[in-house]
């Protein structure tokens, strides 16, 4: 098995440099070869993404499309297609992998009121809420 960096994967999303791209494409369509993307690197295409103006859409689906090839093994598997369930949803791609990551946390505290009501809309869990200031 080999760990793929950011960089191949956007190459390979974006295709922004013809020949990065071209071999991004033959490592990912080699059948014969495993791939491990870490958590982190996961984090981080959805960051250089958003960053590239993509739409929403146009970032959740060929991700996903991506992390669902034959030879390609996300880490933490369940939690990175549970994040891109609830991005599908309204939350940002980020901010739905720290959900998922802290599954089997009580609560997720945020100074993100606006993600406190996204999650419960959603009906995320673990429950997003904001911490009290005191005055």
């Amino acid at each position: 098995m080999i760990a793929l960096d950011t960089n191949v994967l956007a190459r390979y999303l974006l295709a922004d440099d013809a020949a990065q791209a071209r071999a991004a494409r033959a490592l990912l369509e080699d059948a014969g070869t495993e791939y491990f993307i870490p958590i982190t690197v996961t984090l981080e295409l959805a960051w250089v993404l958003r960053s590239s103006r993509a739409p929403r859409a146009e970032i959740i689906g060929p991700v996903r499309d991506l992390l669902s090839l034959p030879n390609v093994r996300p880490q933490l598997a369940e939690a990175v297609f549970q994040a891109l369930r609830w991005a599908e949803g309204g939350l940002d791609i980020a901010d739905a992998l720290h959900l998922a990551l802290s599954g089997k946390a009580e609560r997720f505290l945020s100074f993100d009121g606006d993600l406190s009501k996204q999650a419960a809309r959603a009906g995320v869990q673990p429950r997003v809420g904001v911490p009290k200031i005191a005055k």
